[in-house]
């Protein structure tokens, strides 16, 4: 193929819809040009255009790879119903109804189950390294006209970046992610099964655990990670290490620092590449963080946080020479500590996620700050004259939409330098202090963000009134469900 066919692609392009209403800049343009010119040039079959949906899942179609250039030039059509879902694929909201409860305004109106438009990013195309006669492309989900959704994951996260970046920083963020790995004894496809949501599969341990970076439990499951971890690396997903994590068959990767909007896409990415890869092999990979299961440990999401300047590239984080902590990062974590109650149905959007929020478990009960310490919310990695000087940030499940999840840690943050707060004295003893404690569960996490001034006014009405209502539908089935502690409890006593 030569300058001639791509000039033809490039052509095509800026002739689409798309372009015709500026959905499409220069850049992107010459981007999609030099994609479909590889693509074409490639025994590419197949392209899965794809986006995240308010609960961090992967949704979309698959294309043929000739059809790729129509996507630059139309994008693509997906039922708005995928974004009006629970966890279960219910959807929630009566769309048949004159009051959906859903937004309506002139932008769009996703009653009556009508088309979204997915807006295709050319950046984020990856061939799929366990399955190269395909690839990825993931999209912005909008309104028919092309206008921003006020709950589009991508978008969303892109106008968090920006607001920081008219302050003249930006968030570098580095990625710990814990997940259990199991053997799959009974996939759970019999008729009856076939439930919403379907059954859980049953497995078995691939590691017998509590030996936390044990190097015979790392030869044992080396296998499979080693798998996982050239996958990363065939898709430019920049790995640091794979390690064995305390509970059976748990395990955690982590990544070099990156922007957000990068490290948002590959944590998409990440999970969907474990879950896939892992099921070709007969495995089970779960980012559910307290799986019911005999003896497992829960797994938790630490999301490193440094500020730069941007037009200097300093490292805001670093101490002042005498070790004290520099004013952008005591107002970056005393944000980060202010809206932690209201953020955590961002940061923690799962009713299994608040039974990970126990003391002396390595894990978060209450909402304060230490100085390299694990049992702390947000533990300082700080020293003077460290440029890899850091917060990290320990309160996330690794179910969180990641979009989701940076969106509220940057405006939580900037609010904190904006407003010119201080952090407070950081803890030595974290299960020992009177600091308020984290949310006990998804239904006070809900009414917290739904009371939030600070979230209405950053990110809107119309997103909060959003995800309540879908949080709010798990929450009720999850109450009216007749659990087994009850049927132990009562049906003999009474």
């Amino acid at each position: 193929m030569g300058c001639d066919d791509l000039n033809e692609f490039k052509e095509q392009i800026e002739n689409g819809a798309l372009a015709r209403v500026g959905l499409l800049d220069a850049t992107t343009i010459g981007a999609a040009t030099a994609l479909l010119k590889r693509v074409a040039d490639s025994d590419l079959e197949t392209v899965r255009v794809l986006f995240a949906d308010q609960h961090g899942i992967l949704r979309g179609k698959t294309i043929v790879a000739d059809a790729l250039p129509s996507i630059f030039t139309s994008g693509l059509a997906a039922p708005s119903t995928l974004l009006l879902k629970d966890t279960s694929h219910r959807t929630v909201f009566p769309i048949w109804s004159a009051n959906s409860g859903i937004n309506r305004n002139s932008e769009g109106n996703m009653a009556g189950a009508g088309d979204i438009l997915m807006l295709p990013d050319p950046a984020t195309f990856r061939i799929l390294p366990w399955s190269p006669h395909s690839a990825w492309i993931f999209c912005d989900p909008r309104f028919k006209s092309g206008a921003v959704m006020p709950f589009s994951p991508r978008d969303m996260l892109k106008s968090a970046i920006t607001k920081l970046a008219a302050r003249n920083l930006d968030l570098m963020v580095g990625l710990e992610v814990e997940f259990h790995v199991f053997e799959r004894t009974d996939q759970m496809l019999e008729h009856a099964n076939a439930t919403m949501p379907s059954q859980p599969a049953q497995t078995r341990n691939l590691t017998p655990g509590y030996q936390f970076l044990t190097e015979d439990r790392y030869a044992q499951a080396e296998p499979i990670l080693d798998t996982l971890r050239r996958s990363c690396q065939a898709m430019n997903m920049h790995v640091r290490s794979m390690e064995i994590e305390m509970g059976p068959s748990q395990f955690e990767f982590t990544f070099d620092p990156a922007d957000p909007l990068t490290h948002a896409d590959n944590m998409m990415m990440f999970r969907a590449m474990v879950k896939e890869v892992c099921a070709a092999r007969g495995l089970h990979a779960t980012f559910m963080c307290r799986p019911n299961l005999e003896n497992t440990a829960a797994s938790g999401w630490h999301l490193h946080q440094s500020l730069v300047d941007r037009k200097t590239g300093r490292n805001m984080m670093i101490p002042n020479a005498d070790g004290t902590i520099s004013d952008e990062a005591s107002g970056w974590i005393a944000g980060l500590l202010a809206y932690a109650s209201e953020s955590c149905l961002l940061t923690t959007p799962t009713i299994n996620g608040y039974k990970r929020y126990r003391p002396h478990q390595l894990a978060p009960d209450r909402i304060q700050w230490g100085r390299d310490n694990r049992g702390a919310m947000i533990r300082g990695l700080m020293a003077a004259g460290d440029p890899a000087s850091r917060i990290e940030n320990r309160v996330a499940e690794t179910a969180a939409n990641p979009y989701y999840f940076f969106t509220s840690q940057i405006l939580s943050g900037l609010d904190g330098l904006t407003s010119s707060l201080s952090a407070p004295d950081p803890v030595e003893n974290p299960y020992e202090t009177d600091a308020p404690y984290l949310p006990d569960s998804l239904l006070r996490a809900i009414q917290l963000f739904d009371r939030s001034k600070f979230y209405r006014s950053a990110l809107g009405d119309a997103f909060v009134d959003y995800l309540t209502t879908i949080r709010q539908a798990e929450w009720n089935r999850y109450h009216l469900t007749v659990s087994e502690w009850e049927q132990a409890e009562y049906f003999g006593l009474y």
